[in-house]
C-alpha cells in the first residue's frame, strides 16, 4: 500500500475532525466531541496554532492523523503530548499507524524532545500490543487523571467560598 505522511494542512480540517469523531465513537463516547472545524483552525492552523498534526493520505483521501502538543516534564524538560494517533478503521493494520508514529517520533528527535508520551485505554488490548511492540513503556501503574468543565466549575465553587 502506498500512502503519504504529510503535514496537516487547514484543507485537512474536515477530514480530522471526522477521525476525531470516528475514534470517539470506537472508544464508547460518541457525544463527547465537542471541538469543531473552527476550533481546529484556531489552535492548529493559525498564529495561535498550540498543536501539530500530521496525516495519512491515500489516494487523496485522509485516512490517519497524529495530533500533538508541546508539554514540560520536571523531570525531563521538553517533551510533547501525543493526543491521538487515529487510523480509520478500514485502513488499520497497513502500517500506517507506525508510519505516523514515526514521524512524531522522528519530529521529537530533530527538536532534541527528551519524551514523547501518550496514554492509551486499557481495554484497547491491539493498541496496547501496537505500542509495545513498537518499544513504548506502557505504564499500568500510572493514572490518567481530568478536571472536566463541571470540575473546574465545582472546584472553582469551593475555592470561592
Amino acid at each position: 500500500m502506498d500512502f503519504e505522511i504529510r503535514r496537516a494542512l487547514p484543507e485537512d480540517i474536515p477530514s480530522i475532525l471526522q477521525l476525531i469523531q470516528e475514534l470517539a465513537v470506537y472508544e464508547k463516547e460518541p457525544d463527547a466531541v465537542e471541538v469543531t472545524e473552527e476550533i481546529l483552525f484556531q489552535y492548529g492552523f493559525s498564529e495561535e496554532a498550540f498543536f501539530k498534526c500530521y496525516v495519512a493520505e491515500f489516494r487523496k483521501e485522509v485516512i490517519g492523523m497524529a495530533l500533538f502538543y508541546s508539554r514540560f516534564s520536571t523531570w525531563k524538560g521538553r517533551s510533547i503530548h501525543l493526543e491521538d494517533l487515529i487510523v480509520t478503521q478500514k485502513m488499520r493494520g497497513k502500517g500506517v499507524g507506525r508510519a505516523l508514529l514515526d514521524e512524531v517520533v522522528a519530529y521529537a528527535h530533530q527538536q532534541k524532545l527528551k519524551r514523547v508520551e501518550w496514554v492509551v485505554l486499557d481495554w484497547n488490548t491491539s493498541a496496547v500490543e501496537f505500542y509495545n511492540s513498537y518499544g513504548a513503556n506502557v505504564m499500568q501503574e500510572w493514572n490518567t487523571v481530568h478536571l472536566d468543565e463541571q470540575g473546574i466549575q465545582n472546584a472553582i465553587e469551593k475555592i470561592n467560598t
